[in-house]
């Protein structure tokens, strides 16, 4: 029997060995953005099992873009060698190696989530004041962050533009741009938390050139044969909040600028919106932005099943699923999944012994 989750698939010169995709996944485990032994353990399992893509937790690309004082980061030279051994291991054992570039804008400076995850206040250790398109908070007593100032918006790129620098040096073969769950892009498209009057607030237009301008600028030193994406939340689930037929809009502008694929997720720039959570609710904005934009797209949100991730794709749903809470209950997602669905699927010589005959 053939299995549509794993095809192959192809994102410019990289071929993907299947369509599931490990989903950025915050480990709050880093000291100074620094990877360590967690994370090569942490992602490294996901290659050992069997999935096609992995995709570093959000990334920060400078100290105060960071959600807490305990994120990755890869805001200076001195991170690139861990991240390099990490992507070595996810390339040995034959997944691609991907990293999410991320800015937190004005959702930073909190605790751990295991430790109440409340904000931290600027004057407080491990705190910082955060920065935002416009001077409001996220929710009631949050500190409100500082509006950036035209050099504050140049710092922003130029800083994503060197994070996907270091990037290429540290093994990486694809770039994900975090666009979406309130954090710093998300903000400049939402005319939520986004009330600038300069030429990036107000219009579509201008609330989208931020992002438009990272892409321009990382493609300059990022390698036009290898992939580029971005996460959006394509619904804010909000009265007056960013749109399903604005992300179409947007995706195309992306796809103009070379990017190849848009990780469809939704939600978290309002404070309290009415989430209609069920298994693959997000299925849908992946399909709508997918046929809308004529761009290739992935399905995330509680997709926990093979017979579940294969549906969505040879419905033509989305192109890849990108799996989280899932893979972190198995790590070995893919191995099972296939076996499930009747796949062949490659497993590494140590763990052969033990495969479903």
């Amino acid at each position: 029997m053939t299995s549509h989750l794993f095809t192959p698939f192809n994102l410019k010169s990289i071929q993907l060995r299947n369509r599931v995709v490990i989903s950025p996944m915050c480990e709050y485990s880093s000291v100074d953005g620094f990877a360590n032994n967690w994370h090569l353990v942490h992602l490294g399992a996901f290659a050992t099992g069997g999935a096609g893509l992995i995709i570093t937790e959000a990334a920060a690309i400078s100290p105060e873009g960071r959600i807490s004082f305990a994120d990755l980061g890869i805001y200076k030279d001195e991170h690139i060698a861990k991240l390099k051994e990490i992507t070595d291991f996810i390339h040995e054992h034959g997944a691609v190696a991907g990293i999410q570039l991320a800015h937190a804008g004005r959702k930073g400076s909190h605790h751990q989530p295991w430790n109440g995850g409340a904000q931290i206040p600027s004057d407080q250790p491990n705190g910082w004041k955060n920065v935002a398109p416009s001077a409001i908070p996220f929710q009631p007593g949050n500190e409100a962050p500082i509006e950036l100032d035209k050099a504050g918006i140049e710092k922003v790129k130029a800083d994503f533009k060197a994070a996907a620098s270091r990037a290429l040096q540290a093994g990486f073969k694809l770039i994900e741009l975090h666009g979406a769950h309130g954090y710093l892009i998300n903000q400049f498209l939402s005319p939520i938390s986004n009330h600038r009057t300069d030429e990036y607030g107000g219009s579509f237009e201008n609330r989208t050139r931020l992002l438009l301008e990272i892409v321009e600028g990382i493609k300059e030193v990022w390698p036009a044969d290898l992939p580029l994406l971005v996460r959006l939340s394509v619904s804010e689930w909000t009265e007056g909040g960013w749109t399903v037929d604005e992300s179409i809009a947007l995706a195309k502008l992306l796809k103009a600028e070379g990017v190849d694929l848009i990780d469809c997720s939704s939600a978290g720039n309002v404070y309290g919106a009415k989430i209609n959570v069920k298994p693959g609710y997000q299925v849908p904005f992946a399909e709508a932005v997918r046929h809308g934009a004529d761009i290739a797209t992935g399905a995330v949100g509680l997709i926990t099943s093979a017979q579940q991730a294969e549906d969505i794709i040879k419905a033509r749903q989305a192109d890849l699923v990108f799996i989280a809470r899932e893979a972190l209950r198995d790590p070995h997602f893919a191995l099972r999944a296939a076996h499930q669905l009747g796949a062949e699927i490659k497993w590494p010589v140590q763990y052969e012994r033990a495969k479903w005959h």
